[in-house]
């Protein structure tokens, strides 16, 4: 209910300031669990994305998005709290499987989960290699993955920005990937990486952007580095 009540109040707002287009909304499933997997090039992903959706997107979210207290960053955590958005605390040593177990139970309830493959935003809007961690969800849950590329957010909020520019934003989605020849192997490295890999490349035809075959750098000094 409360995340109906955001997406109607904020929506009609986000749809004036920013104009979002989408293309492909028909591959993402109307029921039953699915895994949306986007580039990452605004903290303002998180709300254009399921803001062009009408199915709820639940997505792990690091614990400081909850508690800031410059405007922007009490708006985010008011739509993260009302959306169900999942906090993850990072100074824990277990909070990479923590957030693993509960994106598996976001998916066993047969929801909707987005993530973001890289890791952490993109510093340079270019596309850089993705972590496994997606292709473990989608081998152990045994659901579709559907890419997504988010076109132009990273003008609409650039990193470090404390207010939003209206500029015009575009959400593409692909085809549903399904991993046939890796089913049953979420435990095997290499299944892994083939199964990232191929999710990456799809995510890279959709958005265009040019590939860095290497890890983003994770910005310390930026506090909305990671999600």
């Amino acid at each position: 209910m409360a995340y109906d009540l955001s997406k109607k109040v904020g929506g009609p707002i986000l749809h004036l300031a920013f104009r979002p287009w989408v293309e492909g909304r028909q591959y993402v499933p109307e029921s039953g669990a699915a895994i949306l997997a986007s580039n990452h090039l605004s903290i303002m992903d998180s709300v254009f994305l399921p803001l062009v959706l009408d199915r709820d997107v639940i997505f792990v979210a690091k614990q400081e998005y909850f508690t800031g207290t410059r405007p922007i960053d009490r708006l985010t955590a008011r739509f993260m709290r009302n959306s169900g958005q999942l906090p993850v605390n990072r100074g824990n040593n277990r909070a990479a499987q923590e957030a693993l177990d509960a994106s598996l139970g976001v998916l066993k309830a047969g929801g909707l989960f987005g993530i973001y493959p890289e890791g952490t935003r993109s510093p340079d809007a270019r596309l850089y290699r993705g972590r496994t961690g997606v292709a473990w969800l989608a081998l152990t849950a045994d659901v579709p993955v559907v890419p997504v590329a988010m076109l132009n957010t990273e003008r609409a909020l650039p990193p470090g920005s404390r207010v939003p520019r209206p500029v015009k934003v575009g959400i593409r989605f692909g085809p549903p990937m399904t991993f046939e020849d890796f089913k049953g192997q979420a435990g095997k490295a290499r299944a892994r990486r083939a199964v990232t890999d191929q999710i990456v490349a799809a995510i890279g035809e959709l958005s265009g952007q040019e590939y860095v075959p290497h890890y983003a750098p994770k910005r310390n000094a930026d506090p909305d580095a990671d999600t």
